[in-house]
């Protein structure tokens, strides 16, 4: 899985305001397809791929609460013909980029390859399927396809439209804050069900990764195995690195909507106030629509 934001077709597409005219060779015309969301069959694929990843992530819960056999069958046939999408997806990618081996190695392809190897694998090998042990052990790796969703998220260009920087800003954060949220509660259950009773489903351990993360820490679920305490330090420590810093680039972006953009040709510094006729950062002269005199 490869971000928006990738060669220089996907600029030349996105930066002008016209819808952009696909390229003739079958490999051009993949990757293009694939990155661009202004083109009727571009927005299509892109709304068509978010469907599919709410579907597969929605699975992953799902599968964890106590449902019927039948519910259960019906839940795995959605799984396999959503896996045979992404897995069309993910050839084409690797066969429409200028660099396959870089598509290759890009950590989101990496990542996507994972999210859908546990579906492949019991469907090639059923004789491991038997073992609960190694179901479980593949399964987490679902949780992974969560990141999917950042790859929505690279530029402020959607299949319904253009967003500001500064509201792109904030829908980072918040997606930053539930991938977080979604990853731990995924890792959390699966190493502490079975262990933990109170720990029976997704949403006990998404109420765990919450009430953790945010301080509360009400003390009514608490890891018992190892891996829940692993699992609970890291996503510790991922909520005060990621959190935050994601919270300072909207604040610096929001700090930055009172002020001019205007280079200053001495240092190169970009943003002034509005009334200002030197730069704050040399004293150099700067040129405005009004000097402040």
């Amino acid at each position: 899985m490869a971000t928006k934001k990738r060669g220089k077709l996907k600029i030349n597409a996105k930066s002008s305001s016209k819808k952009p005219t696909p390229p003739k060779s079958l490999r051009e015309k993949i990757q293009f397809y694939l990155i661009d969301c202004k083109t009727l069959p571009g927005k299509f694929i892109d709304m068509f791929i978010l469907i599919l990843n709410l579907l597969i992530c929605l699975t992953f819960v799902l599968e964890t609460y106590p449902i019927s056999e039948i519910a259960r069958g019906i839940i795995w046939k959605i799984e396999v013909v959503t896996i045979i999408f992404f897995i069309i997806e993910y050839i084409a990618r690797i066969y429409g980029a200028s660099n396959r081996v870089k598509e290759a190695t890009n950590v989101y392809t990496i990542i996507d390859l994972l999210a859908i190897l546990p579906t492949i694998t019991i469907i090639l090998f059923p004789v491991y399927g038997a073992n609960i042990t190694f179901i479980k052990i593949l399964r987490v790796f679902k949780v992974l396809r969560i990141f999917r969703f950042l790859r929505f998220t690279a530029d402020p260009y959607f299949f319904f439209g253009n967003i500001t920087w500064h509201f792109l800003k904030v829908v980072r954060l918040v997606f930053t804050i539930f991938i977080i949220f979604f990853i731990s509660a995924g890792l959390f259950f699966h190493v502490e069900n079975g262990i933990n009773s109170v720990v029976n489903n997704f949403g006990d351990a998404f109420y765990y990764v919450v009430v953790t993360i945010t301080t509360v820490g009400f003390g009514d679920i608490i890891p018992i195995s190892d891996g829940g305490r692993i699992v609970t330090v890291l996503m510790i420590i991922s909520g005060i690195i990621l959190i935050p810093w994601q919270a300072s680039q909207v604040i610096k972006e929001w700090s930055q909507t009172k002020k001019k953009k205007s280079t200053c040709k001495n240092c190169g510094l970009m943003y002034h106030d509005e009334d200002a006729s030197h730069c704050k950062s040399c004293g150099h002269i700067i040129y405005q629509e009004y000097d402040n005199v």
